[in-house]
């Protein structure tokens, strides 16, 4: 099969990542480096082979696809234009800063026949692979994101810039209607929301606690689900994932603490609960590169004509609740927040 004629729009650091990736793949022929800065598309031509530049227009009759990894604010223009001119596009998340832009590119992908997929790379993470089933029909989770100040993505907060990871996970994860939001959050250096807190909640009783921030003094990106059958923490910085799954005796009602004696008593409290009766376990998943497989993954839905597993439609809806967290922050009083977007 003749490798996909493609180009990286955006120079940054998402670009750079996918560009060196596709260079070296060969599913792609990376074609250019799109992006207006000359120092930019430069130095990552020169590293990949490609053409740098400064206009996408410049190569459109060459290429059959694009990744964006442009600044949120620009995405619907330039995926537009690449939609409607036939060409497939993997756009970094969020897809679009409202929910409307984004349902527009999901009908010009439709009409045009090609291929629209989200950047959530999440989705590939090793550590949701390590999880396995134990992730499915849950009734709470409970999500953490949080990192220091990058001075990247400025153009958007913390919701649109973070939790939207989480929140594509949770509404793949709980398969249901989002039926409430409750949310808070502050802006710290301004702007924008840097810190927040919302709580969803779906038509099928699952609950779902995240918090966002870009502010903080740890890295964290975990995620702790529970289902009827057990517990699952998932680390997606280390890609491990841990379980307490109750044994069927637990399950079954069967498990009377107070029946035991003293002696057994201690033996569960040293650390056998944890082996013998709500049984814990380690998992991991072999090492890999998300980004790899996100690319992976669109350049088979481009040679099957298949859905990519993330969707421009799952980016639209993920952004839909995004928008349902804001006006939530908005409607707290006394937060100091500045709600911003651009169409």
């Amino acid at each position: 099969m003749e490798p996909i004629q493609i180009a990286v729009i955006g120079a940054g650091k998402l670009g750079g990542y996918h560009a060196n990736l596709a260079a070296k793949l060969p599913e792609f022929d990376l074609v250019a480096i799109a992006d207006p800065w000359e120092s930019s598309r430069n130095a990552l031509a020169s590293k990949t082979g490609a053409e740098p530049v400064a206009n996408i227009a410049e190569v459109f009759d060459r290429i059959e696809a694009a990744v964006v990894a442009t600044p949120t604010a620009t995405h619907y223009a330039v995926v537009d234009r690449l939609l409607a001119a036939g060409k497939h596009v993997l756009v970094e998340k969020p897809i679009t800063p409202t929910a409307d832009a984004a349902a527009r590119l999901v009908q010009t992908a439709d009409k045009a026949g090609v291929t629209l997929q989200v950047g959530h790379v999440e989705r590939f993470s090793p550590a949701l692979v390590a999880a396995g089933d134990s992730l499915k029909n849950p009734r709470f989770i409970r999500s953490e994101r949080t990192s220091g100040y990058t001075f990247r993505s400025t153009d958007i907060g913390a919701v649109l810039d973070l939790m939207i990871h989480d929140i594509d996970l949770v509404l793949s994860l709980a398969e249901s209607e989002v039926v409430d939001v409750w949310a808070t959050g502050l802006s710290v250096l301004g702007g924008h929301e840097d810190m927040v807190n919302a709580r969803l909640t779906f038509a099928n009783g699952c609950v779902a606690d995240l918090t966002a921030s870009r502010v903080s003094y740890e890295l964290r990106r975990t995620m702790q689900v529970i289902t009827d059958r057990g517990f699952t923490a998932v680390d997606f910085a280390t890609g491990k994932a841990t379980t307490v799954a109750p044994t069927d005796a637990v399950l079954r009602g069967e498990f009377n603490g107070d029946a035991l004696s003293a002696e057994r008593k201690a033996e569960l409290f040293a650390g056998k609960m944890f082996e013998e009766v709500l049984v814990k376990a380690e998992h991991a998943a072999p090492a890999v590169n998300a980004i790899e497989l996100e690319l992976l993954d669109f350049a088979r839905a481009i040679q099957t004509g298949t859905s990519p597993r993330v969707n421009g439609a799952a980016g639209r809806d993920a952004v839909a609740i995004a928008e349902r967290v804001l006006r939530a922050i908005a409607s707290q009083p006394g937060i100091a927040h500045q709600y911003r977007h651009a169409a």
